[in-house]
């Protein structure tokens, strides 16, 4: 029996296969409840003791061998799998294409235009502090703005609070530099409003200022002109008188957006005419708290909602819609 246990070992290390299934008989003919290994270990009681311990050496060899061919044999068949190559630059699984915010979108073009005629943007804290939110722009302490029904105090004493327009940028930047000065100040401010389809706690504004020697209320109204053309495709604007506390004199302005279908007459309420911003000439006392020379120079301001704006390009009713992030909604901006 020994020299056939020297026969099966011979045989185990010289076997090689070419299929699983070949593999899968190998074991089952060694390892196998009937298998070789099994039949040898029956068969060890049957040997004369002088040779049991050479028959058991010899049977745990073949065994080794056989366990030590078929982890090769499995080893091998792994590696031969071919692999499929694949096109690494293809997506894993589809992206959807994202698009700008529709205040973004507006936003953008406003600056875009302002930039064309020398207007650079400036940008401050959306945590103001009453000086530069209400004081420096002449805003009295009596003024209703600064109750608590109209602006989110954070603390008081001194009074720290979200701001209530980008204004406070524009006194924060003529405090350190000096005309001239041309800058848009866009970003987001905070009132405390009931929250309805036309009005917003929270919304976003973008204003402008002017300051150099010998500025014209003429320079304002050339500026506003060039603005609604570019913007709105439409050239024919008024200006009604207004109060401002920073500004004196102060105006409304109104752009003739027409009557030409039923949305038109809903947005205009008939007239034909659309609020879209209000301005003014920078009132000498914001010069003087901001030390610059009012004596000297002169300039305008002016200020606008972005919200509303973008409601009236896109012809969007309910301005809950930009906060809300419905997809649904969101969607319709891919292209733009």
């Amino acid at each position: 029996m020994i020299e056939k246990i020297e026969e099966l070992l011979v045989e185990v290390n010289g076997f090689t296969a070419t299929s699983k299934e070949e593999i899968e008989n190998f074991r089952i003919k060694y390892n196998g409840k009937k298998g070789v290994l099994n039949d040898f270990f029956e068969k060890f009681k049957e040997v004369p003791n002088d040779q049991k311990k050479e028959f058991g050496q010899k049977i745990n060899t073949l065994k080794q061998a056989v366990a030590v061919k078929l982890e090769d044999l499995k080893n091998a068949s792994a590696s031969s799998v071919v692999v499929e190559k694949e096109d690494l630059t293809r997506p894993a699984f589809p992206l959807e294409l994202g698009s700008r915010h529709p205040i973004n979108l507006v936003k953008n073009r406003i600056i875009e235009i302002f930039k064309s005629i020398g207007f650079a943007v400036a940008d401050g804290p959306e945590i103001e502090d009453d000086w530069h939110n209400f004081t420096a722009l002449n805003l009295p302490e009596y003024h209703p703005a600064r109750d608590m029904q109209d602006t989110f105090f954070i603390e008081q004493n001194p009074d720290i609070l979200l701001r209530t327009h980008t204004s406070s940028v524009q006194t924060r930047y003529m405090e350190e530099n000096q005309p001239p000065i041309r800058i848009l100040s866009p970003g987001r401010v905070f009132r405390n409003e009931a929250i309805s389809s036309r009005s917003h706690c929270i919304f976003h504004q973008i204003e402008g200022l002017y300051i150099d020697e010998n500025v014209s209320f003429a320079d304002l109204k050339q500026t506003i002109q060039f603005f609604t053309t570019e913007l709105f495709g439409k050239s024919k604007i008024r200006m009604r008188p207004s109060f401002f506390p920073f500004t004196e004199p102060s105006a409304e302005i109104d752009v003739y957006w027409g009557l030409n279908s039923e949305t038109d007459y809903r947005i205009t309420k008939g007239t034909g005419w659309l609020e879209i911003m209000g301005c003014g000439m920078v009132d000498p006392a914001v010069l003087k708290n901001v030390n610059i020379d009012a004596e000297k120079y002169s300039g305008y301001a002016f200020g606008m909602g972005i919200e509303r704006i973008t409601m009236l390009l896109y012809q969007m009713s309910d301005i809950r819609m930009f906060f809300e992030n419905d997809i649904r909604t969101l969607e319709q901006f891919k292209t733009l």
